[in-house]
């Protein structure tokens, strides 16, 4: 990976990074260096969530490229989530706040009926220090300050899942549990509009466990239950992690789907 473009006076592209707020990209080809710019753009909140961003016409003068190389980088942020094309009006930048979004991250799926959001009741929300393993996985300094947050989430007043959550102290200053507990709609919407923070991306561990005593309680299933255990590390823009979040599954009535592209 180069440096900067062979001749950035006679690369479009790379004359216009000023302007979408961060440095020429370092790499080709040309769409996906105006795939950068328009990430920058969205990073640096030029366009927020939910906002209707430039036509291809405009983005294209904008960059000095064709439309065709926009309607490419585009497809990109497309298949990624990062904007959304909707028929007739335009493409959007991607929110948590849409129900299509709410189950990109919510894989729990009911066995019969409709996937439907489930209901969190918190039992703990505080403030403390990272410890060592998930300092590391949120790119924190050991003892650095956290959010620790843990919930029961329930389908139709059925528990059926029960998450402990990591997130960076800094990055969430503000958040308390009367927040929370008032808030009605996804978690990550809540992250996004009032602390500026979009999960983009995530990476996640699955294995069987047995259901421990406290959990058992929790989700009101005999002590050695079969459960999906998960460890996810979510991550925003720049591949910034952002949230760590441990859970574990009841699959009584529900199973983990996914979508293999």
């Amino acid at each position: 990976m180069s440096s900067a473009p062979p001749n950035p006076n006679n690369n479009p592209a790379a004359a216009n990074a000023g302007s979408a707020g961060g440095s020429s990209p370092t790499f080709s080809p040309l769409y996906q260096q105006i795939k950068a710019l328009i990430t920058q753009s969205l990073q640096s909140g030029e366009w927020k969530p939910g906002e209707l961003i430039p036509s291809e016409v405009e983005l294209a003068n904008r960059f000095k490229v064709s439309q065709g190389t926009v309607r490419k980088a585009i497809d990109e942020l497309a298949a990624e989530n990062l904007v959304v094309r909707k028929q007739g009006k335009g493409t959007f930048v991607s929110t948590h706040h849409e129900a299509r979004a709410h189950f990109r991250f919510l894989r729990l799926m009911p066995d019969e009926g409709v996937p439907h959001y489930p209901e969190s009741k918190f039992i703990e929300v505080k403030r403390m220090r990272a410890p060592a393993d998930v300092a590391r996985l949120l790119d924190l300094k050991s003892g650095d300050a956290v959010i620790f947050i843990k919930r029961v989430q329930s389908f139709d007043a059925v528990p059926t899942i029960v998450e402990e959550l990591w997130l960076p102290g800094l990055t969430f200053k503000g958040l308390t549990a009367e927040r929370l507990e008032e808030y009605k709609g996804p978690m990550y919407g809540l992250f996004e509009s009032e602390f500026g923070t979009r999960m983009i991306r995530a990476t996640e561990k699955i294995r069987a466990v047995c259901a421990a005593e406290g959990d058992a309680a929790l989700l009101h299933v005999p002590v050695n239950t079969p459960l999906l255990a998960s460890e996810r590390v979510s991550f925003t823009y720049g591949d910034k992690p952002v949230e760590l979040r441990r859970g574990l599954y009841s699959t009584e009535r529900h199973h983990y789907h996914n979508e293999l592209n």
